[in-house]
């Protein structure tokens, strides 16, 4: 039987909308008075709405443009940029960065403990013939074991409900031996999502009174019972014996675990970073490694030499390499389609490492591979790049230990193991796709960098930013 479909006259009164509007049949006067006054409200707070949305699109276009920066790869660069604009309000979040440092120390010393008990339970040997750990080794990992309270605290204190993102995983209780599983799950990284507010889940309100500087930690309340610091400062001098102890170096030796290569170690500092009165100074919290998932929005004004200043945007996308893709597909198009540079971040030092979310990658071959789609996208096509060669002081490191850059980079063949050598190797490596895959030509800005020091990176933010900015003004005649 066919189905027709029936025809409804929005103005008669068998519209479904009409009725639902409708006012109730039997409204008493004192109700459709009540009703009248809340539709006019309604309809005033909408008008409102309209008004300031129509403000702010007539400001927008009065003001000026913004310089906007796409930031890709580490967001320690993003530290040093508000080092360099915003210093006092860098320092204001000491209290947050403070637990942030807390946090690395104690995932630290926990990838330690679960390697330990990862060693003792299959067997493993560990190093020059030992194949078990001493007594007092075990006895060393118990006393340890109320770190795995400190981190559930850390995270608890740090990140608002909803905010961690587990691409990173909690790790398993401690009541859990299956050794293999917890130790898997300690190498995770726990990453928060960039929209949460969790810098200011640290912070304690001081009322009525006038701050001092931050440099005194008056904004950290050392006083709290619940503190973290107070079981981590308990906890030094065993925190500080593991670490110094040569039969768990050689442990992580024979393992390839190089915690000191890492971002966010402080194990090298932890009679200063476990003190009950510790104040994360700026050196700290640029080291301080703390995963971000999304893109976040940062404002700035920036100004280079006597030219005025001008308000930049810079969009850094933090998070896993499956973010760094999706952000060259089209969902993403519209927001990055307009960016006037990128700065986007290499760690050489990866070339002997594989991706965590994929251990069958190279991080390096990985690198090369997302600059190449970068460079290559027509969305990105007139913007600027800085290409910066990031970690050059891990980087020299590993290879001045005789680790063979040759043995990893196969196109590498038998150059000098040298630093000096392979970063020119990479540079070129860099530049040449970049020559070939853009879609109109433009110049490349590289450098060789350390992210954590501060004051070289600093300066090369500063002659990036007067770079960017000369040539913004350039393309719009006005210098």
């Amino acid at each position: 039987m066919p189905h027709f479909r029936r025809r409804i006259d929005i103005n008669s009164d068998d519209d479904p909308l009409s009725r639902a509007i409708a006012p109730p049949l039997n409204e008493t006067q004192e109700e459709k008075d009540a009703r009248i006054a809340a539709e006019a409200e309604a309809q005033r707070r909408s008008d409102a709405i309209d008004e300031e949305i129509n403000r702010q699109r007539i400001a927008e276009k009065k003001s000026p443009k913004f310089i906007r920066v796409l930031l890709l790869g580490k967001s320690t660069t993003l530290k040093n940029f508000q080092l360099i604009n915003s210093p006092k309000a860098f320092r204001d979040e000491r209290a947050s960065w403070r637990a942030v440092v807390q946090l690395n120390v104690v995932r630290s010393v926990q990838l330690i403990l679960n390697t330990m008990a990862e060693v003792q339970g299959q067997g493993s040997p560990l190093a020059d013939g030992l194949h078990s750990l001493t007594p007092e080794h075990l006895k060393l990992r118990m006393r340890l074991l109320p770190l795995h309270q400190v981190e559930a605290a850390l995270l608890r204190k740090l990140t608002p409900p909803g905010s961690i993102e587990f691409e990173a995983t909690h790790l398993s209780s401690v009541t859990n031996f299956n050794y293999a599983t917890r130790s898997a799950r300690a190498r995770k990284e726990i990453a928060v999502n960039s929209t949460s507010q969790w810098k200011g889940a640290f912070s304690r309100v001081v009322a009525n009174t006038v701050r001092s500087s931050m440099d005194s930690g008056m904004d950290i309340d050392f006083d709290d019972p619940n503190d973290p610091g107070i079981v981590l400062h308990a906890c030094a001098e065993d925190m500080i014996r593991l670490w110094n102890d040569p039969t768990i170096k050689g442990m992580l030796k024979t393992r390839k675990i190089r915690l000191e290569d890492k971002a966010g170690f402080f194990l090298d500092s932890l009679d200063r970073v476990t003190s009950l009165k510790y104040v994360p100074s700026d050196d700290d919290i640029l080291r301080a490694r703390l995963k971000t998932l999304g893109v976040s929005e940062h404002r700035f004004k920036f100004k280079a030499g006597n030219m005025v200043a001008h308000d930049w945007k810079v969009f850094d996308v933090g998070g896993a390499r499956s973010l760094l893709t999706s952000m060259l597909l089209a969902a993403w198009a519209p927001f990055f389609d307009n960016m006037d540079a990128i700065i986007f971040l290499a760690p050489i030092s990866g070339f002997d490492e594989t991706l965590v979310e994929d251990p069958t990658v190279n991080r390096l071959e990985d690198s090369i591979l997302l600059w190449k789609s970068i460079v290559s996208n027509p969305l990105l096509q007139t913007a600027q790049t800085v290409l910066f060669l990031n970690k050059v002081d891990l980087f020299k490191a590993k290879l001045d230990s005789g680790i063979q850059f040759g043995q990893h980079v196969v196109s590498y063949g038998n150059r000098p193991n040298k630093s000096e050598n392979a970063s020119t190797y990479l540079r070129k490596k860099f530049a040449s796709l970049h020559k070939q895959c853009s879609p109109l030509p433009r110049v490349l800005y590289c450098h060789l960098t350390s992210a954590i020091d501060g004051k070289s990176t600093q300066n090369i933010l500063g002659n990036v930013r007067d770079m960017v900015l000369r040539q913004y003004l350039r393309e719009g005649s006005l210098v």
